[in-house]
């Protein structure tokens, strides 16, 4: 992305953060008119979704709803660019050598989980990206106040990045490349695997002393645990939470330990910075960049204060693949009246994405914390997998419903998968822990949506 690119953006959200409503409706309905426009045109599966439909289209409510399962039964019609397909896209997202590296020599993937009971696998252009930088650095600044900035400048200004590294996942499409290939990254800016030994993580965080902490909720909540028994030893003025939720406990605990401010995302692979938060614990939706449309199950509007079934969201920046009216999964609160920290945009909460770390004994029977979200991504690399379910059943057991891919060996799907989850858990001091296959098939929440990784304590609930 040039610096003239960044610089326009930047000027373009910083203009919107300032325009009334009349003004961002506007600003939105022209994008989605030319995003529908531009899907219609070099997208065979819009063109005939969208067939009985006006030619200027302004309104989000008036498209049809599309989802992950029939986006990609369609990826070959679905995407605008005839030389993606996903033929291509797979062996590109199966080769661990390409981390890092750009799709057809332009654009960045990112593969997601089967939380909806289909992996996706999804494409950025260098627009998308772009917006998606733009946001982040107008996240910054919301985040911090002016004393922050320069605390951090007079510390060295280091970022440590501690989310998943070496395969296609979502972070690979907005993390620099260096960090992506290798972790390694600069001076100011590194990047830690959460795939890697806690204590390993603990060595290199204590070396590198960051300013700025960015992470899954799950992963840095271990580390505060770390922090709080004087292993870790660390000064950040900021930690950037996202992935999984934690509970306001949670979120005020690491604030305290880490004598830090914090700061939460809402972000999916469909679009990598739908919300963020203030200091009011509200995420503020992006809403020039993103249209987010809480409904209830038949997909009809649910008004302000009550918690939606799901959420439809379209992204207006990318194009390659556009994501229109996207049915996400997620449950979404929204806040009936305006926020106290004055943001213009939308404030939300979301439901269903709490998830703290799972504990196991070793051979001595000493505790040892898990990150949940480090386990599912573990889980989901497994080759020929279309689904996987993580059940905790003791402290030391866990059992694994498996879904294999259409035409993949059921019995080698299940020797990959439990391969790899010994692999991690040995990494982790957990070489007693019992794997087991699980004879019933994943199972869906109220929501729809397959929950990757269930603790124990939930475990025991869906028995009793």
């Amino acid at each position: 992305m040039s610096v003239y690119r960044t610089a326009q953006l930047l000027l373009d959200i910083r203009r919107a953060e300032k325009e009334g409503p009349i003004k961002l409706e506007r600003r939105r309905a022209t994008r989605l008119a030319a995003a529908v426009s531009h899907a219609r045109t070099y997208s065979p599966y819009y063109r005939e979704l969208y067939s009985g439909l006006p030619e200027y289209v302004g309104d989000a409510t008036t498209l049809p709803i599309t989802d992950k399962k029939s986006l990609m039964g369609r990826f070959d019609d679905w995407v605008t660019d005839r030389d993606v397909s996903l033929e291509r896209a797979v062996a590109f997202t199966d080769d661990p050598a390409l981390v890092g590296t750009d799709f057809l020599g332009t654009y960045r993937v990112g593969t997601t989980s089967g939380s909806s009971g289909v992996r996706g696998i999804f494409v950025f252009d260098k627009r998308s990206t772009a917006v998606t930088s733009a946001l982040a650095l107008r996240s910054f600044k919301s985040w911090l106040r002016p004393a922050d900035v320069r605390a951090i400048v007079r510390g060295g200004g280091r970022m440590a990045y501690v989310m998943a590294l070496g395969g296609h996942f979502a972070s690979s499409t907005v993390l620099p490349r260096s960090i992506v290939r290798d972790g390694k990254g600069s001076k100011t800016v590194r990047g830690f695997s959460v795939f890697s030994p806690l204590p390993e993580i603990v060595d290199e965080l204590n070396r590198f002393q960051p300013n700025i902490l960015v992470g899954y909720a799950g992963q840095v909540a271990l580390l505060a645990g770390e922090q709080e028994a004087g292993r870790l030893r660390i000064s950040p003025r900021l930690v950037v939470l996202s992935a999984e939720g934690l509970t306001e406990q949670g979120y005020e605990r690491i604030a305290r330990v880490f004598d830090a401010r914090i700061a939460n995302s809402y972000s999916a692979t469909e679009f990598m910075s739908a919300a963020v938060s203030c200091a009011h614990g509200w995420l503020h939706v992006n809403a020039d960049w993103v249209i987010l449309e809480p409904v209830d199950a038949e997909h009809r509007p649910v008004p302000a204060g009550e918690h939606s079934h799901t959420v439809l969201l379209t992204n207006l920046a990318n194009r390659v693949q556009p994501i229109l009216r996207y049915d996400l999964g997620d449950s979404v609160l929204t806040r009936p009246d305006p926020c106290p920290c004055g943001s213009p945009f939308t404030a939300i909460r979301i439901k269903g994405r709490s998830t703290e770390a799972l504990t196991f004994h070793d051979v001595r029977s000493r505790a040892v914390g898990v990150p949940p979200g480090a386990l599912a991504l573990v889980v989901d690399m497994a080759p020929g997998l279309e689904l996987a379910q993580v059940v905790q059943t003791s402290r030391t057991a866990l059992s694994v419903r498996v879904k294999p891919a259409r035409d993949a060996d059921a019995d080698h799907v299940w020797d990959n998968v439990r391969s790899e989850v010994h692999r991690f858990l040995g990494e982790h001091g957990l070489h007693n822990v019992e794997v087991t296959l699980d004879t019933d098939a994943p199972q869906q929440s109220a929501g729809g949506k397959y929950r990757l990784i269930i603790p124990l304590d939930e475990a025991r609930e869906d028995v009793t």
